[in-house]
């Protein structure tokens, strides 16, 4: 990776109150020709429970999915990310009791075998949930397991007797992806436990197991070869081992990768890894994309402080940590998923922030994913099927596959607008979405570039140039509610082409001018 540059301008911004309302996102000069190419496009994360329902069952499914690829074709997705549809007892059907099939609610094998060719023809790449560290417990094997100590998929899971020391108190956990600290479940009848980092109903399988290591590549090449996805998202990749052995999870996903290659070289894995740089870039080299937990958070810390200074700075370090361990890696960046609060909710319904937090996604480095609503500003909280409502098409008595598997609390007609009424609205949240997702798929610098932090003394200002193959950009972002003028520095009067504004954010007589929550992008 080149050497960071980092230009300090000592500049002298003069602060006013912003006025006025939010102005429509407004593409200057966008390039002609689209410069992203998987997988360093944009996905898209789908809970298909949620999303469309096409028989009027209540429930989200296949063929609902597949009525929505225009519209997601027309987002300027590249890629979807679908939670698990394997059968399963949970709503949420991360419990998988069969590896090969597909949820009876959701449709059949054929019914996604046509999603997939349906994406591919409008050059989106389909990427599935694919749940390793544990099954559920109602799969075969861990029926058997637990019935029979002599049986043959014993082996497959964790046991330890009940008086053995490892099984009394509270077990360890590493982060936000779980804080349950029962790990060892009690079976009837049985003077053994099992072990299940998440809970009860989900026992982790024994990767010390050569036969359940073969298991693994046996679906993930089913799913590739047979079907014909792109990819899987791999879930609590962290905890295929326990995490005092994180040299034999770096070496799990190495091996898992090279079996996977032998069906489909190209193969696309991203990871679940909830922790900081220094600890999710080993990975990498087994897992070439993984999610970029810390970023999210340090968008969201700006945004709710109004100071985006170091915004920058952080991407620029953890870049580095990754490309250390492997240079051709894909930073898939979020502002959040199915497992974390809603953008909206813990921007307290700001929209103008919310807008921010887009621009800061869609410019700063990575490949990013949108969580399915947050283009339309859905909101939830914890606890996660209130994360997870019912997808806004439209008004109720036009909506025509809005599922109601549950009643949202959250987002309703109340509190956010459907699709249909934010396609008409140039000032939407959506339609800032498909500018700034247009702007980022046809920018080399803002598709591939590096990140070269731009510091001022107003620690309101975001500001980083991006190069790629001859195009440079300066983005300046203002994440607070106060307004900025600030003269542009001599070293980027070169800068003077204006690609994208936003809120009225513009360059006049050589001072930048970036009211409230503005965004201004120029182009050497």
């Amino acid at each position: 990776m080149k050497k960071l540059k980092l230009h300090l301008l000592l500049l002298l911004p003069a602060l006013y109150l912003a006025a006025g309302c939010s102005t429509p996102s407004k593409l200057d000069n966008p390039p002609a020709a689209k410069a992203s190419e998987w997988p360093r496009g944009v996905t898209y994360e789908i809970f298909v429970q949620s999303f469309c329902d096409s028989n009027n069952d209540g429930i989200g499914d296949i063929k609902g999915m597949t009525s929505k690829l225009d519209y997601l074709a027309g987002l300027g997705i590249e890629g979807v990310w679908l939670m698990p549809m394997s059968p399963s007892p949970s709503y949420h059907k991360y419990d998988v009791t069969d590896y090969y099939g597909i949820h009876p609610d959701y449709g059949t094998m054929e019914d996604f075998k046509e999603f997939v060719n349906e994406a591919h023809k409008r050059n989106i790449h389909v990427v599935i949930d694919l749940v390793l560290n544990h099954s559920g417990n109602g799969h075969p094997w861990f029926q058997a397991a637990a019935k029979d100590e002599k049986s043959p998929y014993r082996d497959y899971y964790v046991w330890a007797h009940k008086d053995d020391p490892q099984t009394k108190g509270e077990g360890k956990t590493t982060g936000a992806d779980s804080y349950n600290v029962n790990h060892w479940h009690s079976v009837e009848g049985s003077d053994y436990k099992y072990f299940g980092y998440f809970w009860g109903g989900m026992p982790d399988l024994n990767f010390d197991n050569p036969k359940v290591k073969e298991e693994a590549y046996k679906i993930g090449r089913y799913w590739l070869k047979e079907v014909g996805v792109d990819g899987f998202r791999l879930d609590a990749a962290r905890h295929i081992f326990p995490d005092d052995r994180p040299d034999d999870n770096h070496r799990f996903w190495e091996e898992f990768r090279s079996e996977m290659q032998k069906v489909k070289k190209d193969v696309y894995l991203v990871g679940e890894v909830w922790a900081e740089s220094d600890v999710v870039a080993p990975y990498s080299k087994g897992l070439p994309a993984l999610f970029n937990f810390e970023m999210s958070w340090a968008i969201l810390k700006a945004l709710n402080q109004g100071t985006g200074d170091s915004l920058a700075l952080k991407h620029a370090r953890i870049m580095n940590n990754y490309s250390q361990v492997n240079p051709a890696y894909v930073d898939a960046t979020i502002l959040s998923n199915h497992d974390q609060n809603r953008i909206m909710s813990e921007l307290k319904g700001d929209k103008n922030k919310a807008k921010m937090a887009a621009a800061l996604l869609f410019t700063l480095p990575g490949s990013p994913y949108i969580y399915y609503g947050e283009e339309i500003g859905m909101t939830g909280k914890k606890p996660d099927e209130q994360i997870r409502e019912p997808f806004l098409w439209d008004v109720k008595s036009k909506d025509e596959c809005r599922t109601s598997w549950m009643t949202p609390v959250n987002s309703t007609e109340q509190t956010v607008a459907p699709v249909a009424l934010q396609e008409a609205d140039e000032n939407s949240l959506l339609n800032h979405y498909k500018a700034l997702i247009k702007l980022r798929n046809n920018s080399p610098a803002l598709t591939y570039g590096v990140i070269e932090p731009v510091s001022m003394e107003n620690k309101a200002i975001s500001a980083f140039l991006r190069t790629h193959e001859g195009e440079s950009v300066l983005v300046l972002h203002n994440v607070s509610g106060a307004a900025a003028n600030v003269p542009m520095p001599a070293s980027f009067q070169e800068h003077k082409a204006v690609v994208f504004r936003y809120n009225g954010a513009e360059l006049a007589k050589g001072t930048v001018k970036l009211p409230a929550y503005s965004t201004l992008i120029l182009k050497k």
